[in-house]
């Protein structure tokens, strides 16, 4: 019966430059400020019914004492969270899109993507069946991660239509109006919060690859099997 063998000199590399592993965290940072000060603008303009977020997931300090002080309840420091969190956020993305495109990182690891190999990834991964490389990427990995890429390129764009409805009426206007402009934003962020859901859990399920982005490089040995006696 064959055994794996591991040959210590043979292994999976996964590394990540300071720059990728800077505009990670800083994204990561300014996606969580963003949606709990959001979520406090939300409470102050619902957009659907009666829904309220639970005040002890949104960024905006206590209601009763910004009452007292500034006679609001935490809206206006909510949106001082939300603009420092949206140029945090569109600096460090076009830090990571720059450096995914100048090094080549996205036609190497999220190239190619195409249906056939998302469905074939997408089955095995759901039948469990779907085997993890460090450093390498399976197609569903790759769809998630240019996934991402466009919902937080249209969350800054459709929060800029939001914010400047006056001064960018055009972008405001693609995007159906300024009530159609709140939905859209709210879906985005929506979306944001279910990739974190499934990236995080992954990254459990792989502990090394936080090792990698946080250390710069992780790396385990490539399983083989031994071969038969006299081969």
């Amino acid at each position: 019966m064959k055994k794996p063998v591991i040959h210590p000199s043979t292994h999976h590399i996964q590394d990540h430059p300071l720059l990728v592993r800077l505009a990670h965290w800083l994204q990561a940072l300014a996606i969580f400020i963003m949606i709990g000060s959001g979520w406090r603008i939300y409470n102050s303009v619902p957009i659907f019914g009666d829904y309220r977020f639970p005040q002890w997931a949104t960024l905006g300090g206590d209601p009763a004492i910004s009452k007292v002080a500034h006679m609001d309840p935490g809206v206006a420091n909510a949106l001082n969270w939300h603009f420092t969190g949206m140029w945090l956020l569109a600096a460090a993305y076009l830090l990571f899109v720059a450096h995914g495109i100048l090094s080549g990182h996205f036609w190497k690891h999220l190239l190619p993507l195409t249906p056939r190999l998302f469905i074939r990834d997408f089955v095995a991964a759901a039948t469990f069946k779907l085997p993890h490389a460090l450093g390498e990427y399976n197609a569903v990995q790759r769809a998630a991660y240019w996934a991402v890429l466009f919902f937080i390129l249209m969350m800054i764009l459709s929060g800029l239509a939001i914010w400047k409805p006056v001064q960018l009426s055009w972008l405001t206007a693609l995007f159906g109006g300024y009530p159609t402009a709140r939905v859209i934003h709210f879906l985005f962020m929506a979306a944001i919060c279910g990739f974190i859901v499934i990236h995080v859990t992954l990254v459990a399920l792989v502990p090394k690859t936080l090792t990698a982005m946080i250390l710069g490089r992780a790396a385990e040995p490539i399983h083989q099997e031994a071969p038969h006696a006299g081969e």
